[in-house]
């Protein structure tokens, strides 16, 4: 999994590593019990053991445990959802439209009256966000469905017709990062690169005044 650069994405990574956590603790509870009943009533001799048809106190054990289980990791898992999708008004955060197409990109920062456009791996856009800020990426495409992708922000998003998706991101260190569109959308769907670049606030606006 790659490190994620963003408090998003430490969110995700959190829920991963507690699920391997859980994963564990569930593989080694049950290897114990087949240790112990493989030890403790290994035959000694030729006795007939208990033909008793059921025990309610173990029978009640094994179908609680794996609801609690499942019920306490659905649980976390919608507590990250909701974290992870939560989205800022657009005047706390910096709003960037991304426009798919086949086969490139195009950023636009409204508030700011930048666009950023490229295409194909001659000349892939690259555009630069502020370090420590929120970013609402609004998603759209002009043709067929694609699919925004940061892999070190650990969030993936489809851009389809007529639906505006979105991503907010809080980046928390410096960096280049490379995107990628992550939905097969034709003959050149591997040539839509795109690089996000986490700078400091100071060269974000340098980047913002410059032609």
């Amino acid at each position: 999994m790659p490190d994620p650069v963003s408090r998003e994405g430490q969110h995700i990574d959190s829920l991963w590593t507690g699920f391997v956590i859980a994963s564990f603790v569930v593989f080694g509870f049950v290897v114990g019990l087949i240790l112990y009943a493989a030890i403790r009533f290994r035959r000694r001799n030729d006795d007939v053991p208990s033909q008793k048809p059921y025990n309610v106190p173990i029978e009640v054990l094994y179908t609680v445990t794996p609801i609690v289980v499942v019920a306490g990791l659905f649980g976390f898992s919608v507590a990250t959802q909701l974290k992870v999708t939560k989205v800022s008004p657009p005047d706390q955060a910096i709003v960037v439209n991304v426009t798919g197409f086949q086969w490139g990109w195009r950023f636009e920062f409204p508030e700011q009256r930048k666009v950023v456009q490229g295409a194909g791996e001659v000349s892939p856009p690259t555009i630069e966000v502020p370090v420590d800020r929120r970013v609402h990426f609004v998603l759209r495409t002009e043709d067929v469905n694609h699919a925004f992708w940061v892999p070190q922000f650990l969030e993936k998003r489809d851009l389809i017709q007529g639906v505006d998706n979105t991503i907010e991101i809080t980046p928390n260190r410096l960096g280049e990062y490379g995107g990628k569109c992550a939905e097969f959308c034709g003959l050149d769907h591997w040539r839509m690169p795109f690089t996000i670049r986490v700078v400091s606030q100071t060269d974000f606006d340098r980047w913002m005044r410059s032609p």
